[in-house]
């Protein structure tokens, strides 16, 4: 990080020590203590006057959240924020999507200055809109201090390279990208910003998203490919090819198990940024919300470089393009909303943020059996045992 001087000298070549720096040292509470304190908030929950589990995942967030903060009181959420990070990407030259470049920008723009569906959403909720410019093509926006109301400069180039014909970021990008994301969920958390959502908006990433997918998972680019923001049968065809394409060109080039060259060969900017806004959850301790597709692929690539990000990581819907179900399995999570959602921005993140309110709510005020003179509910498990 910039304060902290750990963007590694390239030169050195270094990666494993680049990521010891980014994550180190780590605000969460070591794996034991985490683990008793969700069940000491799963005990809090069995003992509220209401069926054993009647809130589901919520209950299961609720103990999650407890965990990061290791202590089983009520989490403070008040200090909500979206992080929207934005980039353009080469491959929108193969006609992967029906809008061109041009729309990133404006949409960050928008984004920014609350004009976008997720600020309407967002501002419903009670989270801040932060949005990054990590690749638009074109000129720098001229706020360089993170706040909102502005698109914010953290550019690290004016846009990928066409995954199809090369790597779409060098690695050095790549691992400043990262560290850029690290470095926004450390600025936020030092404001009191407790629970962040992770957005993104660029053009063509769902195509960049649909490669990296199947790159990590080892899937074909019919099994990971959709429609994205919305293509005719001729361009999913052509967006197929193009994937079907980058995955042959990287698998010739790259060992599997090499998330960061493979995030480099088939990435963009926002989706490395998301990767390290992940990273940044563990540094600092903030659980961080994934959204669709995209987002899903930074959380599945933060948790193969550092396994504690499953610690941080919640999942808030079930992105319509396919991948997303080959995503949510193998980070083992199921999501708690399903509603056909492929906006994009975190719009589906930041829905999950009045439920964990909500849920909250319920944990710390809630009356017990014995307040309200009832005889507790016992598990099943132990009925039987009987």
């Amino acid at each position: 990080m910039k304060a902290d001087g750990h963007m590694l000298n390239q030169k050195d070549g270094n990666r494993e020590a680049f990521l010891r720096g980014l994550l180190s040292p780590s605000c969460l509470p070591d794996s034991g203590r985490m683990s008793a304190v969700r069940q000491q908030a799963k005990a809090r929950w069995d003992s509220i006057a209401h069926p054993l589990g009647g809130l589901g995942k919520l209950e299961e967030m609720t103990a999650g959240l407890c965990g990061i903060s290791g202590a089983p009181e009520a989490v403070d959420l008040s200090g909500k924020a979206l992080v929207v990070f934005c980039g353009d990407h080469g491959v929108v030259s193969e006609g992967v999507s029906q809008s061109g470049q041009d729309v990133t920008r404006n949409s960050a723009q928008a984004i920014a200055e609350g004009r976008s569906t997720v600020g309407y959403m967002a501002s419903c909720a009670g989270a801040e809109v932060y949005a990054v410019d990590v690749g638009i093509s074109g000129s720098r926006f001229a706020q360089k201090e993170l706040r909102t109301g502005a698109v914010i400069d953290r550019k690290i180039a004016g846009g990928t390279a066409n995954l199809l014909t090369g790597p779409a970021m060098t690695e050095e990008e790549c691992l400043k990208a990262l560290e850029t994301g690290v470095e926004i969920c450390g600025e936020l958390a030092s404001r009191g910003i407790s629970v962040l959502a992770a957005g993104e908006m660029g053009i063509g990433n769902t195509t960049s998203a649909g490669a990296l997918a199947a790159l990590l998972l080892d899937l074909s680019a019919e099994e990971v490919v959709g429609r994205g923001a919305g293509l005719d049968n001729a361009g999913l065809k052509r967006k197929k090819a193009v994937v079907a394409g980058a995955i042959s060109r990287v698998r010739g080039a790259v060992p599997r198990p090499d998330v960061l060259r493979i995030m480099a060969e088939a990435g963009g900017f926002e989706i490395a940024a998301m990767t390290g806004l992940f990273l940044g959850g563990v540094r600092y301790g903030v659980p961080v919300v994934a959204d669709g597709v995209v987002s899903l692929c930074a959380a599945l690539m933060s948790v193969r470089l550092e396994p504690r990000a499953a610690d941080i990581l919640f999942v808030s819907h079930e992105p319509a393009e396919p991948g997303g179900q080959h995503l949510l399995r193998a980070l083992g999570s199921e999501p708690i909303l399903k509603g056909g959602f492929h906006l994009g921005e975190g719009s589906g993140a930041v829905c999950l943020f009045p439920l964990l309110d909500m849920a909250m709510a319920v944990y710390r005020d809630a009356p017990s059996f014995a307040e309200r003179n009832l005889a507790a509910y016992r598990h099943f498990e132990e009925e039987r045992a009987l």
